[in-house]
């Protein structure tokens, strides 16, 4: 976040000022973006963790276990808290791998899909109005931003959308 009088030659300067209310910024619209989602979940007794589960196995289905806890960055033990939940409510389905029957695949059931659609919906249509507010170029920038803060191995892994889009 950059006052109003600071050109684009200046960023790379910024005071610690500047910097701290972009930190701020960051807080506060990780709080906005979540809010929604949070309020959903709390109905269900779920948290942020079963949302980034429902995600990140509706981004990719059939992902396994291993392939889930390398993504999110979280202990196995954490995971399969939140894994269990979600299969015993009927949300998320686990199946044998055929080549390997050591792997689990992990599937939305219709009612896992449901509900993720419901908690990814809150989450574009407060991108998609902040997007078009802030314009393309600034998009573009908020982008190159966010791949800049990621950890490297993250960055190398690539984002699931590398087709330019944001």
């Amino acid at each position: 976040m950059v006052d109003g009088n600071t050109s684009g030659e200046n960023l790379l300067f910024l005071t610690d000022e500047q910097l701290r209310k972009g930190i701020e910024a960051m807080f506060f619209a990780y709080r906005g973006f979540t809010a929604d989602p949070d309020r959903i979940l709390a109905d269900l007794s779920y948290g942020r963790a079963h949302h980034r589960a429902l995600h990140f196995i509706n981004r990719s289905r059939g992902t396994t276990v291993n392939n889930l806890l390398s993504v999110l960055g979280v202990t196995k033990q954490s995971l399969n808290r939140v894994l269990r939940t979600l299969i015993a409510d009927g949300l998320v389905e686990s199946r044998v791998g055929r080549q390997d029957r050591r792997e689990r695949h992990l599937y939305l059931t219709e009612a896992g899909a449901e509900l993720e659609r419901q908690l990814s919906e809150a989450q574009r249509a407060r991108m998609r109005a902040a997007y078009r507010a802030a314009g393309p170029q600034a998009v573009a920038g908020f982008r190159q931003v966010l791949e800049a803060m990621m950890d490297e191995p993250v960055r190398a892994q690539g984002t699931p959308h590398k087709d330019g889009r944001p």
